[in-house]
């Protein structure tokens, strides 16, 4: 009988772990995308200033911008220049 009971104990808290284990491993995928966006970002901006400093134009390069350009790749750059044209 105990060792039922030592083997259900151990089954449960197999299984706790497990469902913790799924539990986080979703918000920790989450933080890398995001990271991994920001990274594509920084390097579409550098993209970016290279080849508008032929034309006397720049992006500044803050946690922002690459964020946006992360998070909306070639759409949020396009989106970076005009509103640096514009404004």
């Amino acid at each position: 009988m105990e060792t039922l009971s030592v083997l259900l104990i151990l089954a449960a808290a197999v299984l706790s772990v497990v469902i913790l284990v799924k539990i986080l491993a979703a918000p920790v995928r989450l933080v890398f995308k995001l990271l991994l966006n920001a990274v594509c970002g920084f390097l579409l901006l550098l993209v970016v200033n290279i080849i508008s400093g032929f034309f006397d134009f720049s992006i500044e390069m803050n946690l922002v911008n690459i964020l946006v350009t992360g998070c909306f790749g070639i759409p949020g750059a396009l989106l970076l220049v005009l509103l640096k044209i514009l404004l």
